[in-house]
């Protein structure tokens, strides 16, 4: 069976096939013609406003569409709405309360099913538990959990009494934690005792305290039991989760906000060592996500059994776990764990026994999954799926072909979407009753949205080409800035082309003019779909005491994207060896999180650097990748990027954890 499979495959990974959507998709599908990209197009701000009206309920009407001055927009001003009631309330009012909301399957095998009343039975008792911790609308409340049914929770929770929540990954170290605590200046740290993770405790909460350690606006504490390992609580800051929110009351109404106040804070990797705060506000970014959700995953919600199987720590899961799918009155799966656990089949058998109908994944799993065969998702019946999705970062097309030969039996439209966390929402997507698909290519920018390609002076560079994408007209769920730091904004996403929001993303136009990804082009690596700042990893290498200077580079790889290769020169006296590797390795790791962790370590005399001291990474990138070298004319040393290249490739291949 495998071999069969193999061969078709093969056959189906035809350089310039298409795939256009089949009869059966487009007889159900919400847009199968280009009347609503028409009407986008003529009419932005009234394609937004219509939008606005029909998908979500609002406490009180806007007066303006759009205020636009360049780079700050404001979206749908003087309106008023709550996040929380959009997500619950009225749905539980509409007569959907026993309508699951979320089936949720921990690692260990225990499951939980939560219907729309229960949801909100529970929000209200956190939200009324927040409330008496002390917190208050425009508070911060950070966010660190495993992948719980209480982590959508919280958000709604916070949503509700108008305070800003600010989620951190939770295979996040001690030290990114703590940044994030102290840079919003937070009130409230909600995690829990542990998390499960292949079968092993992930301990949250030792890791918290070591954050809080050196964080002097937290208050309270609120701990949820979930692995039940034992973890010291300290008295007079720490709350147990189940000591107060049950005895809450399940009536908390939820607070009229603004438009424009703020939703949350998702922090992001930056070209600095510091990371960056992104601002996402209520009314507009609610309209993307609902509309996104609705349009691009074709969604059937009688039906559906959507799976985004990301986490609520990252953007996608903030956008679609949470506020796009349960704003629509989706019923979604929650996974706590890892996909091979106890078995490479783990996510297969979530999709035959929840009947899963939308699955959207990241390249990386996608890749992963090749990897181990079609031996595991052979084992189960999947004939539920009707549409994949892809997320995170450029699918390649031999990944794409097994996704849709594999998993979606040669019968489920790919969307392959391209957002990011300052969008908010998907931007790039097929909309799947409509568009022929190209393995591999984003195809389109979505009705309402401006997209271009531009080359190094701005100009539109047309079709076909290549160059940088760009976003030409404000968005509703765009970041409203960088917490504390206007200037920050302007200067990362706005100075680089007049008028135009930069991506940071390198892409082509085929002469069909479909947009093709090509991945970073500045100094932020996309590692496993996730963005991680080459200098927050040259940082906390530098931070080892053997290191004196490290320079960090994304190097093209098979499975993650893109992987971090370091080159690091040790202090004098300090001996290179495979234990120090680890070691650093470690580090970085401890510092950072281990998504972080360099695949490779090359210990150097030196760096290819200008004459005025600057590093050529473009230099480093090439050697990592065995490419030929770029111009070394400017270099103080020409000499000393062959020797690095000489040493790179005698090196063993790195390590693949």
């Amino acid at each position: 069976m495998a071999d069969d499979r193999h061969d078709t495959i093969e056959s189906l990974l035809v350089e310039g096939r298409t795939y256009p959507p089949s009869a059966e998709f487009v007889a159900g599908a919400r847009v199968t013609d280009r009347a609503m990209l028409e009407a986008a197009d003529a009419d932005p701000e009234g394609f937004w406003a219509g939008q606005a009206a029909e998908l979500l309920t609002w406490f009180e009407p806007w007066h303006t569409v759009c205020e636009w001055d360049l780079p700050f927009a404001t979206w749908f001003v003087g309106g008023k709405l709550n996040v929380s009631y959009n997500c619950l309330d009225r749905h539980v009012e509409a007569g959907a309360g026993d309508k699951v909301a979320y089936h949720w399957e921990g690692e260990p095998g225990d499951t939980r099913t939560i219907t729309y009343a229960q949801l909100l039975d529970e929000v209200s008792r956190l939200a009324n538990a927040l409330k008496a911790l002390g917190v208050e609308k425009g508070d911060r409340v950070n966010v660190y959990l495993g992948m719980v049914p209480e982590l959508p929770m919280a958000l709604l929770a916070c949503a509700r009494i108008g305070a800003v929540h600010s989620v951190v990954f939770g295979g996040f170290s001690a030290d990114s934690l703590r940044d994030r605590i102290n840079d919003a200046e937070a009130k409230v740290l909600i995690t829990g005792d542990g998390a499960w993770r292949r079968g092993s405790v992930v301990p949250l909460k030792e890791t918290a305290d070591e954050a809080l350690a050196e964080c002097p606006t937290i208050e309270k504490v609120l701990v949820l039991q979930r692995t039940a390992h034992g973890v010291p609580m300290t008295e007079g800051r720490d709350v147990w989760w189940h000591d107060l929110v049950p005895a809450q009351s399940d009536d908390c109404p939820p607070e009229p906000m603004d438009a424009e106040d703020l939703l949350y804070l998702l922090y992001t990797s930056g070209t600095t060592a510091k990371p960056k705060g992104i601002m996402h506000t209520t009314g507009g970014y609610l309209t993307q996500v609902a509309f996104t959700h609705k349009y691009v995953f074709d969604l059937r919600p009688d039906d559906d059994v959507y799976w985004c199987a990301a986490d609520v720590g990252w953007v996608t899961g903030h956008s679609y776990i949470v506020y796009g799918p349960l704003t629509n009155q989706t019923t979604s799966v929650m996974y706590e764990g890892s996909p091979d656990h106890p078995d490479k089949d783990r996510f297969w058998s979530i999709v035959a026994k929840y009947g899963v109908t939308i699955l959207y994944l990241a390249p990386t799993a996608i890749r992963t999954f090749m990897k181990w065969g079609t031996e595991f998702p052979e084992r189960h019946d999947m004939s539920s799926l009707r549409l994949l999705g892809s997320v995170g970062e450029p699918i390649n097309p031999e990944a794409w072909v097994w996704y849709w030969e594999v998993i979606g039996g040669g019968r489920c439209p790919i969307v392959d979407t391209w957002w990011q966390t300052e969008t908010g929402a998907i931007m790039l997507s097929p909309l799947p009753g409509l568009t022929t698909l190209k393995p591999g290519s984003a195809t389109f920018p979505l009705p309402g949205i401006g997209a271009d390609v531009v080359d190094t002076d701005g100009a539109s560079v047309g079709v076909p080409g290549g160059g940088y994408l760009v976003l030409t007209r404000p968005w509703p769920s765009m970041l409203r800035g960088i917490w504390g730091d206007p200037e920050r904004y302007r200067d990362t996403y706005w100075a680089r082309f007049d008028g135009k929001y930069f991506a940071g993303d390198g892409v082509k136009r085929d002469d069909d003019g479909y947009f093709w990804l090509l991945g970073r082009v500045d100094d932020v690596m996309l590692v496993s779909g996730h963005n991680i700042s080459t200098a927050e990893v040259e940082h906390a290498l530098v931070g080892h005491h053997a290191v004196a200077e490290a320079a960090v580079v994304g190097k093209t790889d098979a499975t993650s994207g893109q992987a971090v290769a370091a080159f690091v020169i040790l202090k004098a006296g300090v001996e290179p060896s495979e234990a120090l590797v680890g070691e650093l390795r470690d580090h970085v790791g401890n510092a950072i999180g281990p998504i972080a962790k360099p695949k490779t370590i090359l210990f150097t005399e030196d760096l290819p650097k200008t004459r005025s001291g600057k590093i050529m990474r473009r230099l480093l990138k090439d050697v990592s990748e065995d490419k030929a070298l770029g111009d070394t004319t400017t270099l103080a040393d020409p000499g000393v990027v062959e020797s690095i290249k000489s040493r790179y490739l005698a090196q063993p291949g790195g390590d693949d954890e």
